[in-house]
């Protein structure tokens, strides 16, 4: 266990250094920031002083050297446009994204468990067929057309939800301004997480389904029906148990990855999250708050990763990760 968390350590190190590495090498072909924070009626001379005040005249590996070395102290440099400590303007934005991942993935699980296991099933029934078509269509689909048609639709021609913003939000812990707990807040997030939830449904419905087809073949359940057993306790018990050990570890990926990059549905809708955040970052070149964004998705990514291992290895036993045993 300990090896196993060793190494995990020193990958994420690794990765952390790279991210961080790479962004201060794109962020220096953004542009100039001190447009964005001076204005077009500061004289040269006073732009100049203000980049050499930052230290943006300064070699890229001593910028580099710098933010390593105060990131080591937990200080990931101050928005330019903020002017707060970027870890800080990153948590304001945080709960909000990782709600709507959550209700997205909350979504997908509801629609995908029951529709891939009754095409898994029923192969030949129509109601299969309809679920591999419609499937298919969400894969087919980008995200930013389902987001903008269902705007169109429920928000400006009927009207029936809010297209853009959080709404209502209240204080439920610390720093977290949480919309689950109104009924504007719902209203509010059912859009965009119905578009996440509708591009990723169909990847775990064919997961799913394809799982659970080749689990009903095995020679286990086989023996279970000439036991006699209940066709549910082997849908639901025996089969579906299995089925679900691959979609764990793609579900925890994707959930990582929707934490991370909900930037285009976060875009559309308004959603003050860190997808949002970042996007606005990137057009005011604030080169503080890109780097510790990054760096924040790159420990989500190693994080969840190392989740997945662990909760995969637990919840099947003859699973064996090196360095790790149960």
């Amino acid at each position: 266990m300990l090896s196993f968390f060793a190494r995990r350590l020193v990958q994420g190190i690794l990765v952390l250094l790279t991210i961080s590495l790479v962004s201060f090498v794109v962020q220096g072909k953004l542009g100039d920031p001190t447009q964005q924070l001076a204005g077009q009626s500061v004289t040269p001379t006073e732009r100049a002083e203000l980049r050499q005040s930052l230290g943006l005249d300064d070699p890229l590996l001593m910028q580099y050297g710098r933010f390593v070395k105060n990131a080591l102290q937990g200080d990931f440099g101050e928005s330019y446009y903020y002017k707060q400590p970027t870890l800080t303007v990153i948590l304001d934005n945080m709960p909000a994204t990782v709600e709507l991942a959550f209700c997205a993935l909350l979504l997908v699980l509801l629609i995908s468990t029951p529709s891939g296991m009754f095409a898994a099933i029923h192969p030949k029934h129509p109601i299969s067929k309809v679920i591999l078509f419609v499937s298919t269509l969400g894969l087919s689909v980008p995200i930013f057309i389902v987001a903008i048609f269902l705007v169109y639709f429920l928000s400006v021609e009927w009207q029936w939800l809010p297209s853009f913003g959080r709404g209502e939000t209240q204080q439920v812990f610390g720093f977290w301004r949480s919309g689950l707990v109104t009924q504007d807040g719902l209203a509010h997030l059912l859009l965009p997480s119905v578009s996440l939830a509708f591009v990723l449904t169909p990847v775990f419905v064919r997961l799913i389904r394809a799982e659970m087809i080749d689990v009903l073949q095995s020679d286990y359940v086989r023996f279970a029906w000439a036991k006699g057993i209940s066709a549910p306790r082997i849908y639901f018990v025996h089969a579906l148990k299995n089925t679900m050990l691959p979609v764990i570890t793609v579900g925890g990926i994707q959930a990582g990855t929707l934490v991370a990059y909900t930037m285009i549905t976060e875009t559309i809708f308004q959603w003050p999250g860190m997808g949002y955040m970042f996007m606005d970052a990137v057009t005011r070149v604030d080169a503080p708050l890109i780097s510790a964004y990054l760096m924040v998705v790159g420990a989500i990514f190693v994080i969840t990763n190392t989740l997945v291992d662990l909760v995969y290895g637990l919840i099947n036993p003859r699973v064996r990760i090196s360095g790790y045993s149960i």
